[in-house]
């Protein structure tokens, strides 16, 4: 477990120093404000686990402090100090909340004490919070709709990781819009750490070097705008859970000190010199085949092999057929409440619509597809032009470039190394004749099919299923 971090609230810096020095010696991380105001600035940055403040305090004064704490977070131990003459302030902080009190001139071991007291109050108040919630651990997962076999399997996996305590990485992998970071959500939400923090990183959303601090946080003067100390999202997630969403975008240069915050638990901020220890557990996710990326040398393998100790698979809306009308009718309810629409079931045509249709933006292109037909909605039943599903581009190339494909030996034309049959009448018809021919090539196999239409083996598995072919 990495230190916990003490905040000294103080206008005499010569006692502050004293104090952070000696609980630093004493195995904890100490910070020093010279007043209320400064303090509340270094709250959300240093996010301290235990706090100590004087009483009489240079403009804002202790009392006033520690309610501004409690707004902030009503779970930090706030210790107040105070000289003789002001006990009666000290009392009435601990009426107000305050953890307790602390005398001047101050006693070292009883500072060191009320901190080990107080760290470990916070403790036992977060498992207790825990334990209330562990009845119920399957709620967590009620967001996640999915009846299909391929669904089930991997919420019975994401159920067994949630109950462990010591979480190992867990990358889930899945096209865009299957839902990756609703389970992570909801695996920490059913979990021990669930009182813990859960950060989600968008890891294309920020250049390398912005990247960087942001993870591990950096030191004051780092950089030109480097003003201050600031702590990163690994230190932000102590005790939780960070998210690395996207972790395929991450850049290379970075990739070797992401491994090392992994494997060892330490972190060392942009410009410092001292390492850090974290007990932050990761969850990551992907579109991409990182496998392959690491075989091609792109993603560095042995990272890889760090993030996926388990590995988990969100399956594509087309391979849940059992469950599109099941995610349409929850839509449905959810945005017929939210637009105050009056609209309660699907028609026939519509249901026939939803799963007719190969959903390549996954489960979030159905969530917009119902909000949009909720919107458009004038009664109880959603239709099929309420939908506004459009029929998807036809295979391997568009109808004007039908026209430039060379010849193929038997006269028809020759695409992606599959003769088209000559003589072919409507586009349908036409489409049809070619997976036809492709799979007579391909002696029957999907994969080598796929391969000589150009598209991949899912968009090849819809088509057999529209057109009624034997796949």
């Amino acid at each position: 477990m990495s230190a916990s971090t003490v905040l000294i609230v103080d206008d005499e810096r010569t006692l502050a120093r004293s104090i952070k020095a000696f609980l630093i010696d004493s195995g904890y991380d100490a910070e020093v404000a010279g007043s209320g105001e400064q303090a509340l600035e270094q709250l959300e940055r240093v996010r301290p686990d235990v706090i100590f403040a004087d009483v009489r305090l240079p403009g804002m004064n202790g009392i006033e402090l520690l309610r501004r704490i409690r707004e902030f977070d009503a779970a930090v131990p706030v210790i107040m100090m105070t000289a003789y003459g002001t006990i009666e302030g000290a009392v009435e902080a601990v009426k107000l909340g305050a953890f307790d009190y602390l005398k001047k001139p101050v006693d070292l071991d009883e500072l060191k004490l009320l901190t080990d007291r107080a760290r470990e109050s916070s403790r036992l108040k977060q498992e207790l919070s825990y334990y209330r919630r562990r009845g119920t651990p399957e709620l967590r997962f009620a967001e996640i709709a999915g009846q299909s076999p391929a669904m089930q399997a991997v919420l019975d996996r994401a159920r067994q990781i949630a109950a462990l305590d010591d979480v190992p990485p867990v990358l889930i992998t899945g096209e865009t819009g299957t839902g990756k970071g609703l389970l992570a959500r909801s695996i920490h939400a059913a979990g021990p750490r669930s009182t813990r923090p859960f950060i989600e990183v968008n890891c294309t959303a920020l250049p390398g070097t912005l990247m960087e601090a942001e993870l591990f946080g950096h030191e004051r003067g780092a950089f030109t705008d480097a003003k201050e100390s600031k702590i990163g999202l690994f230190e932000a997630a102590e005790g939780g859970y960070l998210f690395l969403d996207e972790v395929g975008d991450i850049e290379l240069s970075l990739q070797g000190k992401l491994l090392r915050a992994i494997e060892d638990r330490v972190i060392r901020r942009v410009g410092g010199v001292r390492d850090r220890k974290i007990d932050t557990r990761i969850f990551s996710a992907t579109n991409r085949d990182l496998e392959r990326e690491a075989q091609r040398g792109t993603f560095r393998k042995d990272l890889y092999f760090r993030l996926a100790v388990i590995l988990l698979r969100l399956p594509p809306l087309r391979e849940r057929d059992d469950d599109v009308l099941l995610l349409a009718e929850q839509f449905l309810h959810q945005f017929g409440a939210k637009y105050g629409k009056d609209v309660r079931e699907i028609s026939p045509r519509a249901r026939e619509s939803l799963l007719s249709y190969p959903w390549p933006g996954n489960v979030r292109e159905l969530s917009h597809v119902i909000e949009r037909a909720v919107l458009w909605s004038h009664g109880p039943v959603l239709d099929a032009d309420h939908l506004s599903l459009s029929e998807p581009a036809a295979i391997g190339t568009t109808v004007t470039q039908v026209d430039a494909i060379p010849p193929g030996p038997n006269g028809g034309a020759q695409a992606g190394g599959v003769g088209i049959p000559s003589g072919a009448g409507d586009l349908p018809q036409w489409e049809k004749a070619v997976i036809e021919q492709a799979m007579r090539d391909a002696g029957g196999n999907q994969t080598k099919a796929a391969q000589r239409l150009g598209i991949s083996r899912d968009t090849l598995r819809y088509r057999l299923k529209k057109f009624g072919i034997a796949g």
